[in-house]
């Protein structure tokens, strides 16, 4: 992920940047609350910089820009090649890099129509996620009569979060007390026995004898029957020196509803002092097609 400040038209560089893609590299965008400073297009109602939540240590030379660049593929190689012309066609245009970070998903696979992969505490993620395209749209994808701009119908907020783990103090702990802070078993199965592909009834355990009242997925949904209105795809990283975590990822037609009420709800779980923010930010990922470009018309 490439993360660009300002420099000529949002048009032109688009075109220039989507011309680096093909073969296994996918490229896409998020457009930042800042790129709309100063211009006369109507901004994504809910776009703004990503506050600071409990617990959070940004770094203002890691978090927000104007212009998220996501390039995705199966082989690494071409994805860094690909990347690396993005950052060169950006900055023959007059753009500034202002920051990014390389990801991975180890163990990638589908599994019941989720990505699952395994992060870097040693458990898989994803089982959160809807199965259908049709779930994907419905929790993800801005409707009509959401009070938003006409052009932002069909697109999606998108939220990075770069979050750092603590991998030699988590590794200390046993994998039972490992399990009881994140609220499931390494391999996804639920603490009092439900299976995987279910939703535990958390409402029958009000003490959390068998999961945890603080553990990391019983405070992000504690209603299992009504999942959070977002879909995560999230990656790993290493930067070497102990430097790794996730590049948390998530979209949502609602940031309230979505990512803003899970995290507040995480405030005082176990996870905390594992895990530190310290970087990222709020991005709106435009409808498919040009005619974004167009209704903005942004110089």
């Amino acid at each position: 992920m490439v993360v660009l400040d300002r420099g000529q038209g949002v048009g032109e560089l688009v075109g220039e940047v989507r011309a680096v893609g093909g073969g296994g590299a996918v490229v896409a965008f998020g457009l930042g609350a800042s790129l709309f400073e100063g211009e006369g297009a109507s901004a994504p109602r809910q776009l703004r910089a990503m506050p600071s939540f409990a617990g959070d240590l940004l770094d203002p030379a890691q978090s927000h820009g104007d212009l998220l660049v996501r390039v995705a593929g199966e082989d690494a190689d071409e994805v860094r090649t690909a990347v690396a012309r993005v950052k060169a066609v950006a900055t023959q245009a007059g753009w500034t890099v202002r920051w990014g970070i390389d990801g991975f998903r180890a163990e990638n696979r589908v599994e019941g129509g989720r990505g699952l992969a395994r992060n870097p505490f040693h458990f898989t993620e994803g089982f959160g996620n809807p199965e259908t395209e049709r779930e994907v749209a419905d929790r993800a994808v801005v409707r009509d009569g959401q009070g938003e701009p006409d052009w932002a119908v069909g697109g999606s907020y998108h939220v990075l979060r770069v979050i750092r783990f603590a991998t030699e103090l988590w590794d200390k702990d046993s994998v039972p007390e490992q399990e009881r802070i994140m609220g499931r078993r390494r391999d996804g199965k639920w603490l009092d026995g439900t299976p995987t592909a279910e939703q535990p009834n958390f409402a029958a355990d009000p003490k959390g004898r068998r999961t945890p009242l603080d553990s990391h997925v019983r405070l992000a949904a504690p209603d299992r029957r009504n999942l959070p209105p977002l879909v995560r795809r999230s990656y790993s990283y290493d930067r070497g020196d102990g430097d790794t975590g996730i590049v948390f990822s998530c979209f949502q037609r609602d940031l309230a509803k979505g990512f803003e009420a899970v995290q507040k709800r995480l405030a005082g779980e176990a996870l905390a002092k594992y895990v530190l923010t310290t970087g990222g930010g709020y991005f709106f990922v435009p409808p498919p097609g040009d005619a974004w470009l167009d209704a903005l018309a942004l110089a």
